[in-house]
């Protein structure tokens, strides 16, 4: 087998302002709100971990310091929990070991390509992981992460991966999607990437879900900072001239997704994460047939 670099860092987009869930973050960053009682950015530094991945680097513009404090030594409020004999295992997900996380800054919303862009001195020579926040990825129970699962085809194909998910064709057009090649079980060659096509034009079902594993070129062709759709530097674009010129493939997530972004999804994601919950699961499912009788 082949040896590859590993993935040890990950970028994290995060300075969007989240203007679809105003006023709940005028003064909180998206990536903060809770699904039950723990924030969307915890989700996916947690699934960042399981994968193996040592550095987190998040891409933040004004208004995000609260990120960067959420894994930061909270004294005044592990002094009080310890006098007052709470758990402090709850807070155990929250401690970053020194140097763990980096953070740069994103001073004009260019677009996803721009802010993946900024972190290319961090960055550096070596292969990466992306996580988008607002995509929450959970494995069925028991189940590796959807970061681990790419993490494992990437060491034993390498090249750049991107997790799919399959959905009705009838979906499609709201969505990047892949042009399928051939198949090794959940494994996919990639041959191209189509941004929302039009039902009957969509290459395949297979949307493209918000983590990524790239090689270190993809850099290179961000700085050319050329722009696509909407006027903004694209991702996709960049992740597009790679196709060819790198192994490209795309990991089928055994696992479900919430759009996180709209608020249908994030109400659906707390719903069916307290549902899963041996200390409230119970009562959520009496409460939600109590409403809905």
């Amino acid at each position: 087998m082949t040896a590859h670099k590993p993935i040890r860092k990950a970028v994290f987009p995060v300075a969007g302002l989240g203007t679809r869930f105003l006023p709940a973050t005028k003064a909180i960053p998206k990536e903060l709100l809770p699904i039950v009682d723990r924030p969307l950015i915890q989700y996916a530094v947690d699934e960042a971990r399981e994968a193996g991945i040592e550095q987190m680097i998040f891409v933040t513009g004004r208004g995000k310091t609260a990120i960067v404090e959420h894994f930061d030594v909270a004294y005044e409020l592990e002094s009080t929990m310890s006098e007052r004999g709470k758990d402090m295992g709850v807070l155990d997900p929250t401690r970053a070991t020194p140097g763990d996380i980096i953070t740069v800054r994103q001073q004009v919303p260019l677009g996803l390509g721009h802010a993946i862009w900024c972190a290319r001195a961090i960055v550096g020579d070596e292969p990466f992981a992306i996580f988008l926040p607002d995509e929450l990825m959970i494995s069925h129970q028991g189940g590796a992460g959807c970061m681990k699962q790419m993490v494992d085809a990437y060491e034993t194909r390498g090249g750049n991966l991107i997790s799919v998910l399959e959905v009705p064709h009838d979906e499609v057009s709201s969505y990047g999607v892949i042009d399928p090649g051939a198949e090794h079980g959940n494994l996919t060659e990639v041959k191209g990437l189509v941004e929302k096509p039009p039902v009957e034009q969509a290459p395949s079902n297979k949307i493209v879900s918000g983590r990524y594993i790239l090689q270190p070129e993809v850099m290179r062709i961000l700085e050319d900072q050329e722009k696509g759709a909407g006027g903004e530097i694209q991702l996709t674009d960049a992740m597009a001239k790679m196709i060819g010129q790198q192994p490209f493939h795309a990991v089928t997530f055994d696992g479900n997704r919430y759009d996180c972004g709209s608020k249908l999804g994030f109400v659906e994601a707390t719903l069916a994460l307290a549902l899963e919950r041996e200390d409230m699961g119970a009562e959520v499912r009496a409460m939600a047939q109590r409403l809905l009788g």
